[in-house]
C-alpha cells in the first residue's frame, strides 16, 4: 500500500554550551495513507537516515524504530535512541553541515519500505554543535582556545601537533608531508610563520600534492627583522594547497 507522511517538527533539548549536549534529538510525524486518512494506532518500522552535503550525500548515520502512531496518525521518537543500523550518532560532526534527513516506513511493521521522505535539518544540530562550543568558551564566555605555536629549527615530518595550529621556522628547516597522514582532515590547517632570516621549506613526499603538483615543494623565505606567513590546508586524501610563498 502506498503511503505518504508529513513531517511536523524536529526539535532538541536546548543546553546549556557549559553542559554535557544530549546524543539525541526528538522527531515527530504524522503518517497518512495514499487517500490522505490517518494511520491511525499502527504498528510501524520506521527507518532513519542522516545524509551530508545533500539529500543524496553521504550516509553517515542510519537506524531504525518500531513504534507505534497514535490515534492521530503521529509518531514520535528520539533519533540517536533506535537500533543502530549504520554510523555513530554522537561522532556526526555538525558544524560540517548542511545535512538530511531521510525517512522511510513500512507500515506493516517489517522492513519493505514503501515510503520515502526527506528534510534539511537546520536549527537541530546547534544544540548538538555545543559539544564543540564546550571546548572554546570558557566559563567566563570568552574564547579559552589559543593556536599552540610550534617552534621548528630542524628538519621534520608534519606531526598531529600541528594541526590548527601555527609554526615558528626559526632556523632554515624542511616540513615534510607524508603519506596517509589522516590525523589531519580535509578543511584541517596550519598557520606557517618563516622568521628573521630562516627559510621555510614545505616537501611533500610520497606522492603527496602541493597545489595541484605531486611531490611539489613550496618555500617561505624571512629577511633579517621580519617575518613571512602562510597557511596550509587540506584539500584532499594526500592533497594540499598552500598560500603566502
Amino acid at each position: 500500500m502506498k503511503l505518504t507522511f508529513i513531517v511536523l517538527l524536529f526539535v532538541t533539548s536546548i543546553v546549556n554550551v557549559f553542559a554535557q549536549s544530549p546524543e539525541k534529538m526528538s522527531y515527530q510525524a504524522i503518517i497518512r495513507l495514499q487517500d490522505n486518512t490517518l494511520a491511525i494506532n499502527s504498528n510501524i518500522n520506521l527507518k532513519i537516515v542522516i545524509h551530508q552535503g545533500s539529500i543524496s550525500g553521504t550516509t553517515v548515520y542510519q537506524e531504525n524504530h518500531s513504534i507505534r502512531t497514535n490515534s492521530n496518525g503521529l509518531v514520535t521518537l528520539e533519533i540517536g535512541t533506535g537500533k543502530n543500523l549504520n554510523g555513530n550518532f554522537d561522532k556526526i560532526a555538525w558544524e560540517k553541515g548542511p545535512y538530511f534527513i531521510e525517512t522511510q516506513v513500512d507500515l506493516a511493521g517489517g522492513t519493505n519500505y514503501n515510503i520515502i521522505g526527506n528534510t534539511q535539518l537546520l536549527s537541530v544540530p546547534y544544540a548538538l554543535h555545543a559539544k564543540t562550543a564546550e571546548n572554546l568558551v570558557s566559563s567566563k564566555g570568552a574564547f579559552s582556545y589559543k593556536a599552540k605555536i610550534n617552534s621548528l629549527a630542524t628538519s621534520r615530518n608534519i606531526s598531529t601537533l600541528d594541526i590548527n595550529n601555527t609554526i615558528e621556522c626559526t632556523k632554515s628547516s624542511i616540513l615534510l608531508l607524508t603519506s596517509g597522514f589522516n590525523s589531519m582532515e580535509v578543511g584541517d590547517v596550519i598557520n606557517l610563520e618563516a622568521h628573521n632570516g630562516a627559510l621555510l621549506t614545505i616537501q611533500a613526499i610520497e606522492g603527496v600534492s602541493i597545489n595541484y603538483i605531486k611531490n611539489g615543494i613550496a618555500k617561505f623565505t624571512s629577511i633579517a627583522g621580519n617575518v613571512r606567513f602562510g597557511f596550509l590546508r587540506k584539500i584532499s586524501e594526500n592533497a594540499y594547497i598552500i598560500s603566502g610563498q
